[in-house]
């Protein structure tokens, strides 16, 4: 059973260098997960693929089932998690097709379901989130990057906004005020949950635009898919060598 899952944002709906062994379609207490999950070998290691947005990329930021995608996870034995995000980048050196491995988190969302522990049966569960991302899956990634010979920054705050819209000039303002170097819209609650299941949890996040009010002018989903198309490439150079260090 693969022990490795690797969770593809937006531009990562699929892993073309991923042979397929089976695809397992599971049921949650939590409702659906986004996509059936994809078994297979990539650079000669068992792992699991999981499209956040769906095969099809179909579903928003702010419906996505983080829950039931984090569960069903863990339900089949997953215990690290590399979870793949496009990105806006806020810091000036983040430009578009940036490899980022963000370190810290803000988080900006609501109206999502951030917890499996609710109170009555589930309980009450209050996790330390005081470093949110796995040490040792950041350090893979870092050292596949290295092995892969990519560029990238190994500290970044990522600010978790809810989407699906992107953010006004003055909210850019605000979260590079907080802290925040990029900024995305799926970070939270999925970061928090894969901790409360004891899930080594860290994410690869992708530049695709400068933020609101960053670039020198408005933000185009054609460029955005431009970049995506391009850096996602990187990514998945940075996957076949990550892989065989975790």
């Amino acid at each position: 059973m693969a022990q490795l899952a690797i969770i593809g944002g937006t531009g990562l709906t699929s892993l073309k260098n991923l042979t397929i062994t089976h695809r397992e379609v599971m049921h949650t207490p939590y409702g659906e997960p986004s996509a059936p999950l994809t078994h297979g070998l990539l650079s000669g290691k068992k792992v699991v693929f999981l499209p956040r947005h769906g095969p099809g990329h179909t579903i928003p930021p702010h419906m996505i089932n983080y829950r039931a995608n984090l569960w069903v996870l863990k339900q089949i034995g997953v215990q690290k998690v590399i979870a793949v995000a496009a990105v806006g980048g806020i810091r000036a050196d983040l430009v578009p097709e940036s490899l980022v491995i963000p370190h810290q988190i803000v988080d900006y969302t609501w109206g999502r379901c951030h917890s499996f522990f609710e109170g009555k049966d589930s309980g009450v569960k209050h996790i330390d989130f005081t470093h949110p991302y796995s040490e040792s899956v950041r350090k893979a990634l870092i050292e596949g990057c290295n092995k892969a010979g990519l560029s990238r920054s190994e500290h970044a705050v990522y600010g978790a906004t809810p989407g699906p819209r992107l953010e006004t000039a003055a909210e850019i303002d605000r979260m590079e005020r907080d802290g925040c170097d990029i900024v995305g819209m799926t970070g939270m609650p999925e970061t928090a949950l894969a901790r409360e299941l004891d899930l080594d949890y860290a994410a690869c996040a992708l530049v695709a635009n400068m933020a609101a009010g960053r670039g020198p002018g408005d933000i185009t989903m054609q460029d955005i898919e431009r970049h995506i198309k391009a850096g996602m490439n990187k990514v998945r150079l940075l996957l076949e060598h990550t892989i065989p260090l975790i």
